[in-house]
């Protein structure tokens, strides 16, 4: 007698409606899921002379909020460290149309004072679900800036998980409230929670649960999804309901960003590439003649000490808490990561970084670089 594998046999359960017997299976995906780490991207014929020919700017307009965007798609992520006043300032200096989503822990009054001094181009306001954030959203909404038409325009709604229920008719409530700003929520990594978010309003759904540098939830959890797969996947729900997806997380060297957009991002959202910086506005260490600054996850047990008062009873810390070498100005990165992206353009024929992702074949590798003289460059 044969015997199915254990992952195969069923659970029986009883349906209370119908009374009726049915099998729960547990299940397991063979298909091949990718990260960055496990591809590279196949260089094509081309008949550019130089990456200055290479537009890497993207116009979008967004579905919802029917606003447009021009300019380079990276967005600093949302986390102490990386999505401050001072990064801002300096991605809008750079002159490229990166954008920054702000930390959602700045007071109600920095943020007004820093809207009314410096405008809402290139910054999303961010915001969690507790009701201390849509107390603190209202307080702005009801500031002089924002009824100029000068204030919010742009919403980042950023949660660690983004397959409940709550977290959904929040979005909707929030487009409701706010029809003409164009919203970005998450994180999700599935095609049918994309639609799910894009269908409740968000222009932009953000992609990636567990890929950050200091996140430690796939270690504390169990739960993720590889995330190159996870943006190719999401990138083709979004896009079929003209939708957009930003990759979040997962980014450690240029090339990475490459194949985020090669594999359909619209964005890509950077942490710890863009961490220990001058404008982190955070303290520079000296450690044995050395200088770091301080990095972690935002649910890590360094930000919530910081910003709740602790870790609450009922949850564990999901971040980590490291020190990164201090790297100076973020003008340097800013030039490594364009330069970088603009390279990878020329290398497969695209003139242009709309056209990568259709010039883009994935080759599955199982080594990246030869580091037979150290892991560095």
């Amino acid at each position: 007698m044969s015997r199915r594998p254990l992952y195969l046999l069923p659970r029986v359960c009883l349906k209370a409606e119908t009374k009726q017997r049915c099998e729960v299976i547990m299940r397991i995906e063979e298909d091949v899921k990718l990260d960055f780490k496990d591809v590279l991207i196949r260089p094509k014929r081309s008949t550019l002379g130089s990456r200055k020919e290479v537009d890497i700017s993207r116009t979008y307009k967004f579905k919802w909020s029917g606003r447009e965007y021009n300019g380079v798609p990276i967005i600093a992520a949302n986390m102490d460290g990386v999505g401050t006043f001072a990064m801002a300032k300096a991605f809008k200096a750079d002159g490229n149309g990166l954008s920054v989503a702000l930390v959602k822990h700045y007071d109600i009054g920095d943020l007004i004072a820093y809207y009314e001094q410096n405008g809402n181009d290139n910054v999303w306001y961010s915001i969690g679900v507790g009701d201390k954030d849509v107390e603190k959203l209202d307080a702005f909404l009801e500031s002089k800036i924002h009824k100029t038409g000068k204030g919010i325009d742009k919403l980042c709604i950023d949660v660690a998980n983004g397959y409940s229920q709550p977290f959904t008719e929040f979005v909707r409530r929030m487009r409701d409230k706010l029809p003409d700003v164009t919203i970005m929520a998450g994180n999700v990594v599935t095609g049918e929670m994309v639609e799910e978010l894009v269908l409740s309003g968000a222009d932009v759904v953000k992609v990636g649960i567990g890929p950050g540098s200091v996140c430690t939830t796939r270690k504390m959890t169990g739960v993720g999804y590889p995330q190159l797969s996870a943006v190719i996947e999401c990138a083709d729900a979004a896009h079929g309901l003209k939708g957009l997806v930003c990759a979040d997380g997962g980014c450690t060297v240029p090339g990475d960003l490459s194949k985020a957009f090669g594999g359909g991002a619209d964005f890509v959202m950077l942490g710890g590439m863009l961490a220990g910086h001058d404008q982190s506005e955070m303290e520079v260490v000296d450690v044995d003649g050395e200088k770091y600054v301080q990095f972690y996850g935002m649910s890590s047990g360094t930000a919530m000490d910081k910003h709740a008062g602790g870790v609450a009873e009922y949850r564990a810390s999901e971040g980590k808490t490291v020190r990164v070498p201090y790297r100076g100005s973020v003008e340097t990165s800013l030039q490594d990561i364009l330069g970088g992206v603009r390279s990878s353009c020329t290398y497969v024929g695209a003139v242009t970084l709309k056209e990568l992702s259709k010039r883009t074949t994935f080759v599955r590798v199982t080594q990246q670089l030869n580091n037979v003289f150290g892991t560095e460059g």
